[in-house]
């Protein structure tokens, strides 16, 4: 696992050990970013069920302004701290241990993207989908990025999907504001 592109590219990132924590893979990861590319510079980003923090810290390497990192698992947020510190001198980031559900009720900010990257059994994605839509936590023009091992299926008021890719077993939506419907 390592840094695509950026200010730390190349930089090896510390992954989980064992099998509870399935990181994005690289190909994965760098196909999310080739498709994202215009929009990181400058961009307020949200890595929700962050894991190792892989998906936010290569937007930090590519200029975000900031990168809130948010798991509940408190072993997730120490490896992500790990890999944040790795970065000597980044800056505009936080690290949150807490349920998505709180952490999206709680937070003032519309991000420009967020990474919604939950454990495949889990139906946890939708959840936040849906409460990102009701919250506002996405702002227009904004996107919102689900990995998961099965395509995409049914509609989240408030969202409109606007892309889906595969690779391999792993699925990755893209959604938007519907903003006929907000």
């Amino acid at each position: 696992m390592r840094v695509i592109s950026g200010k730390y590219r190349g930089l090896k990132l510390t992954p989980f050990d064992g099998e509870e924590i399935r990181p994005t893979a690289d190909r994965v990861k760098e196909s999310v970013f080739n498709i994202l590319y215009g929009e990181i510079a400058g961009a307020t980003v949200l890595d929700l069920f962050c894991g190792s923090g892989s998906l936010g810290i290569e937007c930090l390497s590519r200029g975000a302004q900031r990168v809130d990192f948010n798991d509940i698992s408190p072993r997730s947020a120490q490896i992500a701290r790990g890999n944040i510190a790795k970065l000597r001198g980044a800056e505009g980031y936080s690290v949150t241990v807490g349920d998505y559900s709180s952490f999206l009720k709680k937070s003032k900010i519309a991000y420009d993207i967020i990474f919604i990257d939950p454990p495949y059994a889990s139906e946890s994605g939708r959840g936040a989908l849906e409460l990102i839509a009701s919250c506002g936590a996405l702002r227009n023009g904004g996107i919102a990025v689900y990995e998961r091992d099965r395509a995409f299926e049914g509609e989240i008021k408030g969202l409109k999907k606007i892309d889906e890719r595969k690779y391999g077993k792993t699925f990755v939506t893209f959604f938007a504001p519907d903003e006929e419907t907000v």
